[in-house]
């Protein structure tokens, strides 16, 4: 299986790496288009600020190959966040391609929440064998309220998305790569899922 994580000088790549490879495979870094187009499993990851992130993304042209793959594609934090239409963090106008926004945490909450927090609500293949109410390592200022296409949810001052779907892309807020057996087994779940035509 070809596993890409896209390089676009905004992610927690190292990490990303090590999990995967824990779970007996490699996964290559790239910001090369047909490399990425070509791959089995696209991982999005993302650590940074929204603006200039989206920034490198075109830059390398990935903001529109992005949103046109066919293949299971997670975004994680802040790539999950890019997957939106549209972040408060710099006005910055995302990928598109769920039919969400970002916006800050508010009502004097500390930001970057950081830490473990409890999903619950869980509806997708990608959490098959994870219980209601298992922790999650989390670290951001900005959130993606519930939507249409919300398929976990954490409670942190308000209830918002903590993973989304739509077609073949996935997101989700929390790094599953720090979010011991449980992330784990979500990043799992993930290289498990099936091409949908």
């Amino acid at each position: 299986m070809k596993i890409v994580i896209v390089d676009y000088g905004a992610g927690n790549i190292q990490s990303i790496k090590f999990a995967i490879k824990r779970l007996g495979f490699d996964a290559v870094l790239s910001s090369d288009a047909e490399e990425i187009k070509a791959a089995d499993k696209v991982i999005f990851p993302g650590v940074g600020e929204a603006g200039s992130a989206m920034r490198m993304l075109k830059s390398t042209g990935l903001d529109k190959v992005i949103p046109e793959l066919k293949q299971p594609v997670l975004g994680i934090c802040l790539g999950m966040q890019l997957m939106c239409r549209h972040s408060e963090e710099g006005n910055t106008e995302g990928l598109g391609i769920f039919h969400a926004d970002v916006v800050k945490f508010r009502n004097g909450l500390k930001v970057p929440q950081i830490g473990w927090n409890r999903i619950y609500d869980l509806k997708s293949e990608l959490f098959e064998g994870i219980k209601e109410q298992e922790f999650v390592y989390l670290v951001h200022s900005y959130y993606v309220p519930e939507c249409a296409e919300t398929i976990a949810s954490t409670e942190y001052g308000v209830e918002y998305t903590t993973a989304i779907q739509k077609d073949n892309f996935y997101g989700v807020q929390f790094h599953p790569e720090k979010s011991s057996d449980a992330g784990e087994k979500i990043l799992e779940n993930f290289l498990k899922l099936e091409v949908r035509s």
